[in-house]
């Protein structure tokens, strides 16, 4: 299959005409019994992801993907030792949707092939778990929610957080009172990144598919500082940090604080620290007004001093005190900023996992089901949109 062959099947699949395979309910099975998967884009995420089921005994990798050779061999050697069968190596996805014994498909691949590849995945009769965010813009996290409820699939975003026990703890603490009335929320992060440069224009490393990592993005010139994690600050196929870790403390932010979508929305910030390619901003500040409540996403990815003591960080502020999430536990201070509480956990990501297998099994959704990925991917959408058009977003 082509390029433009592709686009078209795609464009289809996104109205719910093209049906790949069987979209029953979700299939009954027992407690002993492994869950198949194939993984898309084993470079970074992917292969860590891969490792972590890999770990999981009710898990089996039968399929690695990804568009670039060399990654490709990367995962399945550091793989070699932890799986019970060597996986089949493909670089085309579609060819682990029409293999019927693969029960789900993990994306984690650049964020614009979240959404196709989660919708074909659902017509194909798959279970997906996809990293955040979940989508490159609005209306295709509209059409991630509805394959996933058409073809009775379950689909896990990939907001860990969402299963960490010490977190599901400080938000069932806020929400019953230990801060008093919670009436804001804050999420930052600080990293110094470095200069991407300035790229050119050169050939295509022969291990890499370019055409299909473009995929439903529209075609441009293959460049040497954008793949394999660059893509992320250039609005054609990323999201900027807003997407890439706004997402992570967004998402906490909304579920304790109890609430969905914003009635106002304002961006500013800009790309201050290096003369490069970047087209995202290096400092953002980013607030969400809910009317009777707020949140405020803050970042600097050009300087190494943390707010609040931590790299990335997530704040609920009530009228009587202040709770921090760190790491995977948290921490409570009174009114005076004297703790009452401490919770140490790890950031520890493999209860997202087990909670994706077991909802397989059993049918229910998980903790990070689709649509409530979407809805906080909708708050980092909507922060790019009000930063790029330079206005408030009044928002029905």
């Amino acid at each position: 299959m082509n390029r433009r062959e592709f686009l078209v099947e795609a464009t289809a699949a996104a109205a719910g005409a093209i049906v790949v395979g069987a979209s029953g309910p979700a299939r009954a099975a027992s407690p002993s019994e492994r869950v198949v998967l194939g993984v898309m884009g084993v470079n970074g995420r992917g292969r860590d992801l891969a490792q972590g089921f890999a770990k999981l005994p009710d898990a089996e990798i039968a399929y690695l993907c990804d568009v670039d050779q060399r990654a490709l061999d990367r995962c399945a050697a550091a793989l070699s030792k932890s799986l019970r069968r060597a996986p089949k190596l493909v670089t085309d996805f579609r060819r682990i949707l029409e293999d019927p014994g693969v029960d789900a498909l993990v994306v984690a691949t650049p964020d614009h092939w979240h959404a196709p590849a989660t919708i074909l995945a659902c017509q194909a009769g798959k279970h997906v778990y996809c990293e955040k965010p979940a989508s490159h813009n609005p209306w295709e996290g509209e059409q991630m929610v509805a394959a996933a409820r058409k073809h009775q699939r379950v689909v896990q975003i990939g907001s860990q957080r969402r299963s960490m026990p010490g977190v599901i703890e400080a938000v069932q603490r806020l929400q019953e009172g230990a801060i008093g009335r919670v009436l804001f929320a804050k999420g930052t992060y600080n990293n110094a990144r470095a200069s991407i440069g300035h790229g050119k224009v050169v050939p295509v490393p022969a291990a890499l598919n370019y055409p299909l990592w473009e995929g439903p993005a529209p075609e441009l010139p293959y460049k040497d500082n954008l793949i394999h994690y660059n893509w992320h600050w250039f609005w054609h196929w990323g999201t900027g940090e807003l997407g890439n870790n706004g997402i992570h403390a967004l998402d906490v932010c909304r579920w304790g604080l109890g609430v969905t979508y914003p009635e106002r929305v304002t961006a500013g910030g800009g790309k201050y620290c290096h003369d490069d390619d970047q087209e995202t901003p290096d400092t953002y500040v980013v607030t969400y007004d809910y009317g009777d409540k707020g949140i405020t996403w803050e970042a600097r990815s050009w300087h190494p001093r943390a707010f609040e003591g931590q790299q990335f960080g997530i704040v609920f502020y009530g009228d009587q005190g202040t709770l921090l999430i760190e790491d995977g536990g948290y921490r409570i201070l009174d009114k005076a900023g004297k703790e009452t509480a401490v919770v140490k956990a790890p950031a520890d990501d493999q209860p997202h996992k087990r909670d994706f297998l077991s909802c397989v099994r059993t049918g229910e959704r998980p903790k990070a089901d689709v649509e409530v990925g979407v809805a906080s991917t909708l708050l980092c959408h909507l922060g790019n949109i009000a930063y790029r058009t330079g206005h408030v977003l009044n928002t029905d």
